[in-house]
């Protein structure tokens, strides 16, 4: 275990290539739970289809939660070798995983915050979005894919 961050200049490989990274787990990520919630209809005699961009959202906010809680990094950014690290190195815990799903859902859903995100993930030294800033968290590339 990490015991802080590694540093954008002196170990500047743990962060090569995260924000394209980030981007296609993000696609992954998004078939994966928009199968998920097509998969979940038949159960509700497919009157779920009448609300399914929120089923679809809570699909999401649970997928996200739980993978993030157990592997630090959703199965989209566990394909592409990348993982978030909280302030300290640690991997994330389920409030940390809860807290970021929460924030990720909120920067997706408002314009600003998400034009925010994003310039931030491009010019920043560690490619943080305005909800990694908040919970002092990075997204780096696992120690085995440096």
């Amino acid at each position: 275990m990490m015991r802080t961050l590694p540093d954008p200049v002196r170990h500047a490989a743990f962060y090569e290539g995260v924000a394209a990274k980030r981007a296609f787990a993000w696609g992954i990520d998004t078939v994966i739970t928009g199968i998920a919630a097509v998969m979940v209809l038949p159960f509700t005699a497919f009157l779920a289809i009448l609300i399914f961009p929120l089923l679809f959202g809570v699909v999401n906010l649970a997928y996200r939660a739980a993978t993030l809680a157990s592997f630090s990094a959703t199965p989209g950014m566990w394909l592409l070798g990348i993982e978030f690290r909280r302030a300290d190195g640690s991997r994330f815990d389920a409030t940390t995983a809860v807290l970021h799903t929460l924030g990720t859902l909120f920067t997706w859903t408002t314009v600003l915050p998400q034009i925010a995100s994003a310039a931030l993930m491009a010019m920043g030294p560690r490619g943080q979005g305005l909800t990694d800033l908040l919970l002092g968290c990075v997204v780096i590339r696992r120690a085995g894919a440096v």
